[in-house]
């Protein structure tokens, strides 16, 4: 933590900020809901297991973000690796990643994303497996830099 003032040019006065840096919040909660997709595998509730695999990247991402003051707002996985790659080098294989676990984020949870059927029956054992493979990707990629 830091704090910091900064001065009121028209009214002369100075107000203080607490500076917080939440990067090691994000990521662990990245991990603790990695441990939980992982649980919602061995249980075969795919879809949620992929969306849950989504929540781990997005998470991982804002918690690299906050390293520098770049917060941002909203779940576009692909919007959040752009804004990283501004500030670290980003290997292919984890942005491609972003890109597949990106589609995971509506239809995974929503019937009318699909002409008929529930997002349950929608997604299987190879879909969650792959899914949980690229988030830990992410995730590992994401905590080196949030220490």
């Amino acid at each position: 933590m830091l704090l910091f003032k900064i001065i009121n040019k028209k009214t002369q006065k100075f107000k203080y900020f607490l500076e917080m840096n939440r990067s090691q919040d994000w990521i662990e909660e990245a991990r603790r809901e990695l441990e939980a997709a992982k649980d919602l595998y061995n249980t075969n509730h795919n879809a949620w297991a992929c969306f849950t695999c989504h929540q781990v990247v997005e998470k991982s991402l804002k918690g690299i973000l906050e390293i520098f003051k770049n917060s941002i707002f909203g779940h576009n996985l692909v919007n959040l690796i752009k804004n990283v790659k501004k500030f670290v080098n980003v290997p292919k294989k984890i942005e491609d990643a972003c890109f597949i676990l990106n589609r995971y984020y509506i239809p995974t949870r929503y019937p009318d994303a699909y002409p008929s059927g529930v997002p349950a029956e929608m997604y299987n054992d190879s879909d969650a497996s792959q899914a949980l493979k690229l988030a830990e990707e992410v995730y590992n990629f994401a905590r080196r830099f949030a220490k």
